[in-house]
């Protein structure tokens, strides 16, 4: 256990006054070293060597370091008054003999009278003289174990210490030492060499232990090990008088953490290597937060290989629990300023915040978010007990906040067990800080406290076994994110299990599954605050409207704070990114709802006050669209395009359509343009046999063309789906619904960087294939409305995504989207009324006269974007409608399309009597079309989405 601050300083002053005098290196200089280490109550045998060889940069082959700590220190001693850049510059030269792993961080020189502390890795020089150390002792923390870390998530110490404990994981897997046993094997490791080097245990007593006392081919190592975990395990009164003089020095731990008896595991040679190997790392600079992933992924050698990346950053978990509890705390600290009574009150108050994380992993954010729980105390004590000159008398007692305020469930049993050593290996570091701060030594052992962490299901428990409802004060964390076609049977039943009956929930992604559980949790407790890290398409899409009616039955929930779409960070390297969402709710209407937006899908947010945040995470009326079977506003209808599901036997390209009809003149009757997502984007051709009401006495006579029609028959006899197996017209598509006038093809996933979707016009001659919509009977009108930036506003607030980019949906896009107020000639020619307003009522003539003309000014705005576009029959719509290459013609007529657009929803406004909107931004924009939505659906039943058909076979 390390010496207290204010007894180092006294030991220190009465060194510097031993040796004052003292000028000769070659007479005393080793005696000095010894001495100087055991200022810090640290023997100089266990960490460092004298006069260890190596060899040397330039000079002689070799020399002989003055004191060698490997990773850490290497000193060299001059005599008084020596050159020290000399000393220093010798110091150095001995690097080429060192091993890259024991290479030093500090390099301390010194005559007797002076030091001089280089910091290698930050660059900073410390001169000071003997008689100061005492005042210098904080930079020796690395020492005395009272180091203030600043922790990176790219510390290449995280990686070297998680890949040396899998390798030893993989050695001792293959001798047969495996399961259970083995995990809990290397958790109790990973406590020790980081209790080694933090002052958990005498400085590296565990280390010596292995190096001294066991056997080289290493054939005792495991009954060593095995007693070492026994001696943690027993109090000091109940040990043997008798008990060996090294293990002895062992704390008692407790915690349970060495409580169960593990079956002895047999270690050879190479095994011993490795965990010596692994010991000789400075584990004090091991982060918990991160090293908790990383210490999980040597179980899995794939995931070894990426292990940089297999964490969830401390910068995302910030994003979370900021928001949540952290930066309210951190303003009622500004407040209370430096009021005794405040700042009381509000330390009893971090005590009793409890924490649970349901889908806890290694613990991740219950670590981060207890350091930064114990960072606000240590800085409510500094300003308590600042009149005292930061010494604080019995410090322990006044630490209030523990880690047992800490709750996690979590299904695997490995990280589960990780995550309760993690909170134990923050709390003694941040023990350490207060240390440091106060001058006394700091630390809990043994354990009589832990961090509750459950495993089992959180989907099946109930999670008031964990932690009662009523003692809870947040719920956080980042469930698995696994979309509704990867779960498992299993998962699925556990989604039902923890949902209900909700309809259609089959198609909610796993992470909802948690949603629904902690509303319930915050049912019994209306003060609950809950914070998830989701996928963004629970807030996107279909999903919306399906959970949102799940969580129905919880009426008060409000979303207090949310983190659009950005991109997260923990993907391993090569592995596409993944999207997120973070969303805070509760059971009470915050006073200043947040919106945290990003303008770069990996950038950084920029926060935002709402008035309400709905579901999509805009700032607009609580809106959860349904799935709309027909147009809200009387529009003409959007159809699939047709699907092939045929092998590509229907499709050609120019080339194969060409070679084709060369060995098949006849069947050019049959072929025609095939329009695609991809084709209509990038100005591709592509052709297709359409046998549509094709003569069968025709078809016979084409060899060729009753091939490929045999091909797709067989094709989808193979298929594992029943209805395809099934299908009896195997000359037609698998679903055919092309339409039988020109369309507007609206393509099914575009990029999100783009400002507009590009539409297009196309002939019924023209296929649609399935990856794109068609709107049938559709006008320039509709075409100039679609195109618009209000119509693109709502699109980027509700529609789907796939990664990042836009999902176009019939059922929730289109069908829900507020058309401007015109009396619009219905299909067919005759004129019906789609959204009559009041003032159309009194005088239907005028409304009607100054609707043609708004409905003018767009269809003229909308011909001059396609006349835009004509201006460069060269470029794709892909190259015209790219944010660094759209040409000005095009820009400006998208801005007078958008005025056009624009001026004819306030018109409508206007003349409703209703108060114009501002449409000046997206947030402006999409706050009104939702306003619009919700007073259009309030007089209007919801039509039930009809199923897709499987087919619409022409008569």
């Amino acid at each position: 256990m390390p010496l207290s601050l204010n007894e180092i300083r006294e030991r220190a002053r009465a060194f510097a006054k031993e040796w004052a005098g003292e000028s000769s290196e070659r007479a005393e200089a080793q005696s000095f070293w010894n001495d100087f280490f055991s200022v810090f109550g640290v023997n100089r045998r266990r960490v460092a060597v004298f006069e260890q060889k190596a060899a040397r940069f330039t000079g002689s082959t070799h020399g002989r370091i003055d004191v060698f700590w490997p990773g850490v220190m290497l000193a060299e001693h001059k005599s008084q008054g020596r050159d020290l850049d000399a000393a220093f510059e010798q110091a150095t030269d001995y690097f080429a003999g060192i091993k890259d792993a024991e290479l030093p961080r500090f390099v301390l020189v010194s005559d007797f009278q002076r030091f001089r502390l280089h910091d290698l890795e930050t660059g900073e020089r410390s001169d000071f003289a003997l008689a100061e150390l005492h005042k210098q002792i904080g930079r020796f923390g690395f020492i005395s174990g009272y180091q203030t870390r600043s922790y990176k998530e790219e510390d290449p110490v995280n990686v070297q210490a998680a890949e040396r404990m899998g390798r030893l994981h993989d050695a001792l897997k293959a001798a047969g030492y495996d399961g259970h046993a083995l995990e809990l094997l290397l958790v109790r490791l990973l406590f020790c060499l980081f209790a080694d080097d933090t002052g958990i245990f005498p400085r590296q007593s565990f280390h010596d232990l292995i190096a001294q006392r066991t056997s080289e081919d290493g054939a005792d190592l495991g009954m060593w090990i095995g007693r070492a975990f026994q001696v943690l395990n027993t109090a000091p009164e109940k040990r043997q008088t008798t008990l060996d003089e090294q293990l002895a020095e062992l704390p008692y731990v407790n915690g349970k953490l060495f409580e169960e008896i593990l079956p002895l595991a047999d270690f050879n040679a190479q095994m011993r290597a490795l965990l010596l190997d692994a010991s000789t790392l400075d584990w004090s600079r091991i982060s918990p937060a991160i090293f908790g992933s990383m210490f999980q992924s040597v179980m899995d050698a794939k995931a070894r290989r990426n292990l940089g990346a297999h964490y969830t950053s401390e910068k995302n978990i910030l994003k979370l629990i900021g928001p949540l509890f952290l930066d309210g705390l951190k303003a009622e600290l500004d407040k209370a300023g430096h009021d005794e009574r405040k700042l009381a009150q509000l330390h009893r108050k971090l005590a009793t915040l409890t924490f649970l994380d349901p889908a806890c992993g290694c613990g991740n954010f219950l670590v981060i978010a207890y350091r930064e729980l114990r960072a606000l105390e240590l800085e409510i004590l500094r300003r308590q007990f600042a009149t005292q000159q930061s010494v604080l008398a019995h410090v322990q007692d006044h630490v209030l906040v523990d880690v047992d305020q800490f709750h996690g469930i979590e299904i695997e049993e490995f990280p589960a067990q990780i995550a309760q050593v993690a909170m134990w290996l923050m709390d003694h570091q941040m023990n350490l800080r207060v240390s440091e701060q106060f001058g006394e030594n700091v630390v809990r052992l043994p354990l009589k406290k832990s961090a509750t962490i459950v495993h089992g299901n959180a989907l099946r428990m109930d999670w008031n076994e964990v932690v009662p409802a009523e003692r809870l004060s947040f719920i956080l964390g980042n469930p698995p994110f696994i979309g509704h076609h990867l779960q498992t049977e299993e998962q699925k039943a556990d989604m039902l299990a923890a949902i209900g009956d909700a309809k259609a929930a089959g198609v909610l992604d796993f992470v909802t599954a948690w949603y629904v559980k902690a509303a319930d949790m915050m049912r019994n407790n209306p003060a609950i605050l809950t914070a998830f890290v989701s996928t963004n398409s629970i807030t996107q899409g279909e999903q919306v409207g399906i959970l949102w009616r799940a969580m129905a039955r919880y009426p008060d929930l409000r979303i207090n704070f949310a983190h659009r779409t950005f991109k997260w960070s923990n993907e391993a390297r090569g592995k596409a990114a993944v999207y997120c969402v973070i969303v805070g709710f509760s059971n009470r209407q915050d006073a200043n709802p947040t919106i945290y937006d990003y303008e770069k899908i990996d950038g950084e947010p920029h926060a935002i006050s709402a008035a309400n945040i709905n579901p999509y995470l805009v700032d607009a009326p609580w809106v959860a669209l349904e799935n709309r079977a027909t147009n809200l506003c009387g529009m003409p209808e959007m159809m699939y395009g047709s699907k092939p599901t045929d092998g590509g036997n229907f499709l050609f390209t120019d080339e194969e359509k060409i070679a084709f009809l060369q060995d098949e003149p006849g069947a050019e009757q049959f072929i025609q343009p095939f329009i695609s997502a991809h084709e209509f984007l990038h100005g591709e051709k592509r052709w297709v046999l359409w046998l549509v009401d094709a003569d069968p006495a025709a078809l016979k006579g084409l060899p060729k063309v009753m091939a490929r029609v045999d091909a797709v028959d067989r094709f989808r006899k193979a298929s594992k789906a029943a209805s395809t197996r099934g299908y009896p017209y195997p000359t037609l598509f698998r679903q055919v619904t092309q339409p039988k006038s020109e369309y507007i093809l609206v393509p099914g996933h575009t990029s999100e960087n783009r400002k507009y979707i590009p539409f297009g016009f196309f002939t019924k001659d023209d296929i649609v294939g399935n990856s794109s919509f068609a709107i049938p009977a559709a006008t320039l009108f509709h075409f100039g409305v679609l195109n618009s930036t209000m119509h693109m506003a709502w699109v980027r607030a509700v529609c789907g995504r796939l990664e990042s980019r836009y999902r176009y949906s019939k059922d929730i896009v289109y069908n829900n989207f507020p058309w401007p107020e015109l009396l619009e000639p219905a299909v067919g020619g005759a004129s019906v009324p789609t959204q009559t307003t009041v003032a159309a009522e009194a005088a239907p003539t005028e409304t009607a006269a100054k609707g043609d003309a708004r409905r003018g000014a767009i269809e003229a705005a909308a011909q001059a974007v396609l006349d835009a576009r004509a201006q460069f029959p060269g470029s794709t719509l892909a190259d015209l409608y790219d944010p660094l290459t759209m040409p000005p013609a095009l820009v400006k007529a998208h801005a007078a399309l958008d005025k056009a657009v624009d001026a004819a929803y306030l018109a409508a406004e206007k003349a409703a009597g209703r108060k114009p909107p501002k449409l000046g931004t997206d947030a402006e924009r999409v706050a009104f079309l939702f306003e619009r939505y919700q007073a259009l659906t309030s007089l209007l039943p919801v039509g039930k989405p009809k199923r897709a058909r499987k087919s619409q076979v022409p008569a």
